[in-house]
Formats: structure tokens, sequence, C-alpha cells
């Protein structure tokens, strides 16, 4: 009788997205921020942030600017973070995070459709 592997693939979607950020004064306002959200999950180390979402998470530069007292764009927050997962969408007044590669593609209009090449 066969024993059931102690690791198992799982090629469900786990409807999650997230960021990990460097555990700076930037990091530490931006996870003030979103943690107050009721999707995302906020976990502090010594030298890192790890924000995990579910289903999506979004980043205003209007807000992040406000509570950080300077314009805060883009390559500030691209300055502070070091990796993510899902798909990341940056356009010019936030950076949207998705755990589902079909729902990005629905915010910035591209179409899934397969396309017959005869």
């Amino acid at each position: 009788m066969a024993s059931e592997p102690q690791f198992k693939q799982d090629s469900t979607s786990s409807n999650m997205c997230g960021a990990t950020l460097m555990n700076t004064d930037y990091g530490m306002i931006i996870a003030d921020i979103v943690g107050k959200r009721d999707n995302i999950t906020v976990t502090t180390a010594p030298s890192l942030i790890r924000l995990d979402a579910v289903g999506s998470m979004e980043l205003e530069f209007d807000e992040l600017s406000d509570a950080v007292g300077a314009d805060f764009d883009q390559s500030d927050f691209e300055e502070v973070m070091s990796t993510h997962y899902g798909r990341m969408v940056l356009l010019d007044d936030k950076i949207v995070f998705f755990a589902n590669p079909e729902d990005a593609a629905e915010y910035i209009g591209f179409d899934l459709t397969p396309v017959d090449e005869e």
C-alpha cells in the first residue's frame, strides 16, 4: 500500500497577490495605510514588510503622498519594493496588484480571446 506523498501539487488559484517591501520609513507608511483594509495582511520582520492581499490591492499615489508629506510616485514605490507576486499594473495615479491574470487583463482592457491564426 503506497503512502500519501508528503508534498502535493495544487494547481488551483490561491486568489492572493502581494509585495515585499524594505522595512524603511516609506515601507512602514505603506504598510500602515494598506494594513487597515480587510483583505490585506501585513507581516513585519526586522528587514522587510510583507503585504499579502486576497483578490487585489491598490496603492494610490495621492494617498501615499499625503501620508509621507511629499510627492510619492511609481519610482518611490519601486525603490522600496523588493519583489511582488500576482500581476502588477502600473498607472499614472496608482499601482494595482491582482491575484488572477484575467482580472488584470480586464482592468487594462486586454483581450484574452484566443486568435485563430489560419
